[in-house]
């Protein structure tokens, strides 16, 4: 009697201790899961914040949602940006030269569908892509703007040789801020390292002059700002030594007795290869007025690559163009 007295005892305890661990489980999974779903809804809350970003630009503000990865590029600075950025476009349009991709972009653009030109997209073929994204410009693309917002969220900076404000552009609508810092922060270094090595070399010489010449068909120009302009600038150049206006993009001289507004330390000069262009170099360089420019006095006239100095627009081509002031100056990179 008494040892079945005792099991039943046992067996009530028993029990008891299973029901109270029962409810303590049923407790903690309750928080447990209260926890979670407090997680997912901040997840989510994440997720929705990051699908749907308001990008401010030269025509406006336009929504973008998550990581566009189908991207079409509608200048030469911006395909040089997206290529920097480690992202193919599906479309671009021709380049300026060595068409129908520069040769420095060739390997990396392998496929990429060409989608008309620069100053004329062809908006039939951009849609058939169906992009996430299109990177345009104000200058350009002004008057399409709005066809082109039709076919995908479009996104426009003002100029189209501006590569610092095309890239920050570019990574705040493609969700890559992180990696354009990393390239700017790159190029902002290569710019102290170019400053500290010319100062070193030419002490109380620097800053110089410089002139960046383009021998045309009937005329020659002087880019003052621009591409090339800007970066020179950037290095702490200073511009023509005779221009009074230095805020010009391109100064047009039209005849050869204008060529003392080329004066300076040094000149960068650019054509194309073109009979005409040849003859107009030829005309201008031989005349007196050019004898007597200052760059040319000392040896310091060089000839450089357009498409890096003028027509790609983009953080690759600038990189390109300071390597090739690095050898004129004969400084390590």
């Amino acid at each position: 009697m008494s040892k079945l007295t005792f099991n039943k005892r046992n067996f009530y305890l028993l029990f008891t201790l299973l029901l109270s661990f029962a409810f303590l489980l049923a407790a903690c999974g309750d928080k447990t899961s209260k926890s979670s779903e407090q997680e997912n809804k901040a997840s989510e809350e994440g997720k929705t914040e990051e699908a749907s970003r308001e990008i401010t630009h030269a025509m406006g503000t336009t929504t973008v949602k998550g990581t566009p990865t189908k991207i079409v590029t509608l200048y030469q600075g911006a395909t040089d940006v997206a290529v920097a950025m480690g992202i193919k476009p599906v479309g671009a349009v021709e380049s300026w030269a060595e068409a129908p991709i520069y040769n420095y972009l060739k390997n990396d653009l392998d496929g990429v569908t060409i989608v008309g030109q620069e100053t004329q997209p062809n908006l039939e073929e951009i849609a058939k892509l169906k992009p996430d994204l299109i990177i345009a410009s104000k200058v350009r693309h002004e008057e399409i703007y709005d066809q082109l917002s039709q076919i995908a969220p479009t996104v426009a900076h003002e100029t189209v040789f501006d590569f610092k404000g095309t890239a920050e552009m570019m990574g705040q609508a493609m969700n890559q801020e992180d990696k354009v810092k990393e390239l700017l922060g790159n190029w902002d270094n290569r710019v102290a390292d170019f400053q500290t090595k010319i100062k070193e070399k030419l002490g109380d010489q620097w800053p110089l002059h410089v002139s960046v010449v383009n021998f045309r068909a009937d005329h020659a120009r002087i880019y003052v700002t621009g591409f090339a302009g800007s970066i020179l600038s950037e290095l702490g150049f200073e511009g023509p030594k005779n221009l009074t206006d230095d805020s010009l993009e391109i100064v047009k001289l039209t005849d050869k007795e204008s060529i003392t507004q080329m004066n300076a330390d040094v000149i960068y000069m650019f054509m194309e290869n073109d009979e005409a262009v040849k003859k107009v170099y030829e005309e201008w360089t031989n005349h007196p007025l050019w004898k007597e420019l200052d760059a040319v006095k000392a040896n310091q006239v060089y000839q450089v690559d357009e498409i890096n100095w003028n027509l790609a627009g983009g953080i690759l081509s600038a990189n390109l163009m300071l390597d090739d002031i690095y050898d004129k100056f004969e400084l390590e990179k």
